[in-house]
């Protein structure tokens, strides 16, 4: 098994020490580089001056980190694509791609806020979501075309590259049909700088929910990243995504195979610990996600929410928290295996309102008394050598 940090940092009332948010960032990555972890991802927010999300670009603060680090792999959870520009967006990632040597795993999502939409991309907005999921095709299109091609020509209902009509004339650009109608001496084609490292481009990955968005990514080959619901939920989820990517790929694809879950995590020497030093930071997390989509993503198949039932550690605690002791996560996680075969489990530490100490020791638990128990980990340090 294969674990990661979903590093979604926050922290109200943090804005004035911004600066010692990406300290203690760089300290969890290298610490997690230097020990095992396959991966970290980091998210995309906007506006928040709640707190409850403080990275509006996660390919800047990969740079930093690609810079500090040697071995973990760098993605994002997720890039918000209709709120960038994609030919932007396609050389950023491919040059974090080049600058990290291949450590890119790109991320990808639709956007859940409608702040952002609205002061980024109104054509984003999720209350019209047949537009919304729209553009985030037709971006993804331009992103693959981007990275998959020398030259390449888009046009579709959103965007079209080049436009017609743009005249090229150069010494140093030698005229070419390769790029041009040499007859108009106009581009009909363009190239991105620089291209991914990764050939033909990094591995995809979408931050999926819904039936719908789940289909069309294991359709279209892009991993699945999930969240919140429960094993038994989970299941059905895991069993449509390998039906639909067995049917595209032509074979039997392997229940959990190209799927990673996020788990919030904090251990401690006991339960009771546990729920001392983080239950509120973790419910903040969840007091801010549900305000909009509910507590429903976190009942069992066929279970319905109880009227005024409340979000509490003692409700979602049994659902998908790993809180408690190295034993009692080892055991979860077991779980996890044997009903998901889950192969990629990203360990979402960086609650809302918990101290970096407490999280660094959390984190130093878990890699010394949990990942050595799970095959092909081993919770030790990892000699690193310069290639």
């Amino acid at each position: 098994m294969k674990f990661g940090i979903f590093a979604n940092l926050s922290g109200q009332g943090r804005h004035e020490e911004y600066h010692k948010v990406l300290d203690e960032a760089r300290e969890q990555a290298i610490y997690c580089d230097e020990n095992g972890y396959d991966s970290i991802w980091y998210t995309e927010h906007h506006f928040g001056h709640e707190g409850n999300e403080l990275i509006s670009n996660p390919l800047m603060i990969g740079a930093d980190i690609a810079a500090h680090t040697k071995r973990i792999r760098i993605g994002q959870a997720a890039n918000v694509i209709t709120f960038w520009h994609p030919l932007r967006l396609a050389e950023d990632i491919a040059m974090l791609d080049q600058l990290s040597k291949g450590r890119v795993e790109v991320g990808l999502a639709r956007g859940l806020y409608g702040r952002e939409a609205a002061n980024l991309n109104s054509q984003a907005d999720p209350i019209n979501q047949a537009q919304n999921r729209a553009l985030f095709e037709e971006t993804l299109e331009i992103l693959k075309k981007a990275w998959s091609n020398r030259y390449f020509s888009h046009k579709g209902e959103f965007y079209e590259f080049p436009p017609e009509g743009l005249g090229w004339n150069h010494p140093m650009s030698p005229p070419s049909s390769d790029f041009m109608d040499m007859e108009k001496g106009e581009i009909n084609k363009i190239s991105i700088m620089p291209g991914t490292y990764q050939k033909p481009f990094p591995p995809l990955w979408q931050t999926i929910d819904s039936p719908r968005s789940i289909e069309i990514a294991a359709q279209n080959n892009i991993k699945g990243i999930f969240w919140m619901p429960t094993v038994k939920e989970l299941k059905g989820r895991f069993k449509l995504y390998q039906e639909k990517a067995s049917e595209a790929r032509g074979y039997e694809v392997p229940l959990g195979e190209d799927i990673a879950l996020v788990r919030d995590v904090y251990v401690a020497e006991t339960m009771e610990q546990a729920r001392q030093d983080a239950a509120e930071a973790v419910l903040n997390n969840y007091r801010w996600i549900c305000h909009w989509r509910g507590l429903g993503n976190l009942m069992d198949p066929g279970e319905e929410v109880k009227p005024g039932q409340e979000l509490n550690y003692d409700f979602l605690h049994p659902r998908n928290l790993l809180f408690g002791t190295p034993e009692y996560i080892t055991e979860k996680i077991q779980e996890l295996k044997e009903e998901l075969n889950l192969q990629n489990l990203l360990l979402w530490v960086n609650h809302n309102g918990l101290p970096h100490e407490k999280m660094m020791k959390s984190l130093k638990l878990f890699t010394e008394e949990v990942m050595p128990k799970f095959a092909g980990t081993t919770g030790g340090k990892v000699h690193v050598t310069n290639s």
